[in-house]
Parts: structure tokens; sequence; C-alpha cells
């Protein structure tokens, strides 16, 4: 299968959708990672790119595709970025696709998120995921990421100009994510998980 996972900044898909990305690889199928902008607001666009390319090296996706967008500057009422996701999704042929949740506090994420329904109009398998500033998200789709929670912590810490800034002092990018894991799969009845709230989502039968 190819699995597409988009997000506004360097680091987003991970924290959403990192450990179900790797269930992914590691079962042999290909993955894409669509991350819109360089992240610049939150650091040097060069450092951002290459921390992205480092967390690549563990997670070992099938292509990492760059947007051309500027760091806090996406907005719903752009048809282009609505486009640009659509060529992509044409390009690749998602059986999966992985996004922002559009209720979130970071207006870049909320953007994304709008654009994102609008471009998979016609796609199947539509799921939004959550980041630590996501709002309202409660899940009905969980994936127990027990194997391979490490290693996204491994891909978080790539991000290295990243884990420091959540704006909660003491807390580490790494701590929240594991906070949030442990938290869903309570939810979910395992050790650790990753929440999604399906747009649309077929079961095969």
């Amino acid at each position: 299968m190819n699995i597409l996972a988009i997000g506004a900044h360097p680091d987003d898909i991970e924290f959403g959708c990192g450990g179900t990305l790797l269930k992914y690889i590691r079962s042999g199928h290909n993955v894409y990672l669509l991350v819109m902008t360089e992240g610049h607001r939150g650091g040097q666009a060069n450092q951002r790119r290459t921390e992205q390319k480092r967390a690549a090296e563990i997670l070992k996706p099938a292509e990492i595709i760059w947007g051309s967008y500027r760091d806090t500057e996406l907005s719903p009422k752009m048809n282009e970025m609505v486009q640009d996701i659509e060529i992509i999704l044409d390009r690749i042929q998602p059986h999966f696709t992985f996004v922002h949740y559009d209720e979130d506090t970071h207006q870049d994420h909320r953007a994304l998120a709008k654009a994102a329904v609008s471009a998979t109009r016609y796609v199947k398998n539509v799921l939004f995921y959550e980041g630590p500033t996501s709002q309202n998200f409660s899940p009905t789709v969980f994936v127990d990421i027990r194997e391979t929670m490490e290693e996204k912590l491994q891909v978080l810490l790539a991000h290295q100009s990243q884990v420091m800034k959540t704006n909660i002092e003491g807390l580490s990018i790494v701590d929240i994510s594991k906070s949030t894991a442990v938290f869903r799969g309570i939810s979910g009845r395992v050790q650790y998980a990753e929440g999604f709230m399906p747009l649309r989502m077929f079961l095969k039968i």
C-alpha cells in the first residue's frame, strides 16, 4: 500500500502518527511525507530541513516531499495549496492519508487540515492525527504502537532544535509524546497507542 502523511512543519507528522508510519514501513508499505513548510519561524530553515532528513534516516520513508509555503502563512483560502495536495494525491494514489485535525491552536495546522479536506474529497481513508496543540480531539480509531514507541521517540529526537520548544517548563516533546501515547493507550486498552479521528474510513470485508 501507499501511505501519505501530511504536516505543516518538520516533526508534526512524526509526533502525530510516527509510530503508525513505522509499523507500515516495517510491514513493507510505502510511506510518503508531505511537509508544507520548512518551519523557519521555529528555527533556521536549513537546520530544520537537515533534522527532517536525519529523522528520515530512522523512519525510512519512500520520499520526503517539500511544499513551497512559508511557516505561519498557510491559509484555508489558498486554492493553490488544495491543488498542490491534489497533485501529490494523484501521483501517489494513497490507500491511507493522515493529516492534522482542524481544531488546533496553530493557524497552520487548522489551515492545512481544511485544505486537505477539500483536496481529499474523492479519496478513501482519510484520518486526522493529534498534535500537542490539538483541541477537542476524541479519537475513535487506535493503533497499538508498543513495538515502535521507542523508535518514534528517536525520530522526534532527530528534530533536535524542537525538543525543548514545548512552552511547558520542564517538559520536552519526547515527554509529551510518551504521555500522549500512554493516555491514548489507556483509551484503547494497550500500553501505547496513537489515536485518529476518521474523516472517512473504509473497512475491507
